[in-house]
């Protein structure tokens, strides 16, 4: 048998760091806090805190997999390598399900910001084209066009906030509002679990383990870079957002960053925060197909789906097929549907994958050990929380897709036997 195509080694410690921004600091970071607002109240803040606390878990143990497993796929690799084939087929099919409804949901969040009315299908179907052509011709360009889109957006939040911050005086209680604790810990675990899947992103990073240079030191400190930031990032704009709107007003507010600014006495400032807001939906969306490609990619090899998608193009070094389909996908699913409110479905996928990794991780021997096994403790049972906070509906509807998948698998692997 042939040996697999191999992905070019294109991305250094920046690249991969910024195509990790780029995935987090994405469209929720304009409209997470709503939710998060609604469930906790200011408790959104020890929300954010758990949600990092648990992404950390999780991120660290993706770092600690892809020094040993530098390929694509992710935790869909790991699974197979640590844990056998089955728990890799879970992680990579709850990766694959619930990532392609997240960049649905950004295409449409996109067009909800740029779109005229009635226009917003099409536009959504047009993005999500043009960026699988981004990725189609080269990581280096998906790079490129991450680093302009995270500046754009970086650019837009700090006028945001000074903006918010040099409107009408505040009240100092309206960060704390009626509490922290005002609506009870179930009320901040279910902002943590909302809140968490703004930090998901550096996933990303890992699943592209097969492009990155010096895999073994490049991509922990990537993890750990991107994530960082991030949190920093959503720190302020939680206190921001909550001195300026209190915990009422940004839950009820649609856009809440773009409301605090439009009260204040620059009027266009509104605009920049909603061009930002159509930024990070395009980097959210660009690094969503370039990391379901390469998962696609690995689950092909293993002929858990289709192997004519672990096809990379002799030029440009891509699994293009993968990519291809997957945009066909996405389009389908956005003409059909509306998924901003199907987070909870795609979260329920999401958690599956970091419950695998977390296992995984630790399983490794002492050699290859960079991180103490509690945090893996730590990460798969805080996974196994958020999952139980999600709506029944969503953490239903997850089940049956999983369910599908199990089937179809037990099926190919009848028909191979």
């Amino acid at each position: 048998m042939a040996e697999p195509q191999a992905l070019a080694r294109r991305l250094n410690t920046f690249d991969a760091s910024v195509i990790g921004l780029g995935s987090m600091i994405g469209a929720g970071i304009f409209a997470a806090f709503t939710p998060a607002a609604a469930a906790a109240g200011s408790g959104l803040l020890i929300g954010l805190l758990v949600a990092a606390i648990v992404a950390f878990c999780n991120a660290t143990s993706s770092a600690q997999l892809a020094a040993v497993y530098p390929t694509s796929g992710g935790t869909y690799v790991y699974g197979r390598e640590r844990l056998g084939s089955w728990p890799g087929f879970l992680a990579g099919w709850g990766f694959v399900i619930g990532k392609t409804a997240s960049a649905a949901a950004m295409a449409m969040t996109f067009a909800a910001y740029a779109a005229p009315s009635g226009w917003e299908r099409p536009v959504a179907i047009a993005a999500v084209l043009v960026l699988a052509a981004v990725n189609y011709f080269g990581v280096t360009r998906t790079a490129a066009v991450t680093r302009v889109i995270v500046v754009v957006v970086l650019a837009a939040l700090a006028i945001g906030v000074a903006a918010a911050w040099g409107g009408p005086a505040r009240a100092p209680s309206g960060i704390l509002g009626a509490g922290l604790l005002a609506h009870g810990w179930y009320g901040i675990l279910q902002s943590a679990g909302l809140l968490f899947f703004a930090f998901a992103g550096y996933a990303r990073i890992a699943t592209m383990g097969e492009e990155v240079r010096h895999p073994e030191r490049t991509i922990p400190r990537a993890i750990v870079i991107a994530l960082g930031i991030s949190v920093l990032v959503y720190a302020v704009i939680a206190v921001t957002l909550l001195a300026t709107l209190g915990p009422g007003g940004v839950a009820s507010h649609v856009a809440p960053l773009a409301a605090a600014v439009d009260a204040g006495s620059l009027p266009w400032v509104g605009f920049v925060v909603r061009f930002g807001a159509a930024a990070a939906s395009l980097g959210a969306l660009l690094a969503l197909i370039a990391g379901l490609g390469r998962t696609s990619l690995a689950m092909a090899r293993e002929r858990d789906l289709p192997q004519w998608l672990s096809a990379v193009h002799p030029r440009y070094r891509v699994p293009h097929r993968a990519e291809m389909v997957l945009a066909v996908v996405i389009c389908a699913v956005i003409s059909v549907a509306d998924l901003r409110e199907a987070i909870g479905f795609s979260s329920f996928g999401v958690l599956i994958y970091y419950l695998v990794a977390n296992a995984a991780a630790f399983t490794q021997p002492a050699v290859d050990r960079r991180y103490p096994q509690a945090l893996q403790v730590l990460g798969a049972g805080s996974c196994v929380a958020l999952i139980a906070t999600l709506p029944p509906l969503s953490v239903a509807i997850g089940i049956v897709m999983f369910a599908a998948g199990i089937v179809l698998r037990l099926i190919r692997i009848g028909r191979d036997s």
